[in-house]
Parts: C-alpha cells; structure tokens; sequence
C-alpha cells in the first residue's frame, strides 16, 4: 500500500493554523485601532476645552515624530486590517442577500451586529482614507486648520456627520466581538458588555459631534 504524501496530510492542519494566525492579527490590528481612536478622540476633543491645548499637543506630536511615523503607520493598520477582515466579508451581491435573509430568519442579535460591521468597516476603509490623505498631507495638525477646512465646505461637514457615527458604531462592535470571540466574556456576560459598550460608543460619538460644532463655530482670525 502507498503511503500518502505527508503535504496532503498535513494541508488541513496547517490551514486551520494558518487561519487561526490570520484571526489573531486581524484581532491584534483591530485592538491597536481601537487604542488609536480613543487617543484620537481625546485629543481632536481637546479643542472643545480650548484650541490652544489641542494646538499645544499637536506641537508635542510634532516635536515627537510621531504626526509623520504615527499616520502612515494607522494608514497601513487600517489597509492590513480590513484585508484581514475581507476574508470573511461577502462582496458579491448573492451571497450578501444569502446574510441578510440567514440574519432576518434567526433574529439573532451578535448576526445584526456582525452585518453593520462589515458594511460600516467598507465605508470606513474609504473615508478613512480620504481624511488620513487630507490631515497627513497638510501637518501640522491644528485647530484652526481644521476649522477651516470645515468653515470653506459644507461637504466636509456631512463627510464627517457619517464618517463619526460610522467610526464609532465599528469600533465598539469591534471591541465586543474581540471580547466574546476570544472568551474574555461569556454568554451570561453578554448583555451588560453590549450595554456598557453601546454608552461608550453613545458617549464618543456625543464627545465627536460636539468637537465638529466647535471647529464649525471656531474663529480663524
């Protein structure tokens, strides 16, 4: 009897392993994202305080380096994260309906949950990438760019009224499914985790429109 080559042996293996390393960075980017929007939002928010901090701040960025190595870095974070999440996405328009109508027949919350991610993550990778281009291509960052920016387009204002809330809503779906997929909370612990996780969401969104009223009503003079 023929032994069977050992390749064919071991592909299945090495494929499950191979997955499980692509579902660990994927987990590993999406939390680096996640630290980086919650700095992001303390310091963009720091201009409801006074513009002179956030200014104060962007200047240490600047000092530091890490305006210039920080933003290619995230850039790049966000490209190979949503490579790594694409592999479970459905981009035709056949298996999309198939999730959908799988989502409404077993009304299944975490199903819901899942399907907004990934819409909100592809819009996410576009307008992610418009405002990375435009703040890394005009450093230093400042309050007073920004406003500006803002006071000369209405078009940047509804940019950013669906850019925040789309931010957001993946951001704290992300960190719930991180918590649930790798076991750090259970099924009972499910519902307080989707509670506290919608008010941390609900507050940096509140925290995200206020920041974009003040760059709207900020003097640039």
């Amino acid at each position: 009897m023929s032994s069977i080559p050992s390749y064919a042996t071991h592909k299945p293996e090495t494929s499950c392993r191979c997955s499980a390393y692509l579902d660990w960075l994927q987990m590993l980017t999406g939390a680096c994202l996640i630290l980086f929007m919650l700095m992001h939002l303390l310091f963009v928010g720091s201009a409801i305080i006074s513009p002179s901090l956030m200014n104060g701040l962007s200047k240490v960025f600047e000092w530091t380096g890490m305006a210039q190595i920080g933003g290619p870095v995230i850039f790049f974070l966000l490209l190979l994260h949503f490579v790594l999440a694409a592999r479970k996405i459905p981009f035709a328009s056949k298996q999309q309906g198939i999730m959908i109508a799988n989502a409404r027949r077993m009304h299944h919350l975490d199903t819901w949950l899942w399907v907004i991610q990934a819409v909100s993550g592809m819009v996410i990778l576009v307008m992610g990438s418009i405002h990375l281009w435009t703040v890394l291509t005009n450093l230093p960052i400042t309050a007073q760019k920004n406003a500006m920016r803002l006071q000369d387009s209405r078009a940047w204002i509804g940019f950013y009224i669906v850019f925040i809330p789309m931010v957001w809503l993946h951001t704290g779906i992300g960190f719930y499914r991180i918590m649930v997929k790798w076991g750090i909370v259970g099924i009972d612990g499910r519902p307080g985790l989707r509670k506290k996780d919608a008010l941390i969401a609900a507050t940096a969104m509140v925290i995200g429109f206020m920041t974009l009223w003040r760059f709207v009503f900020l003097s640039i003079n």
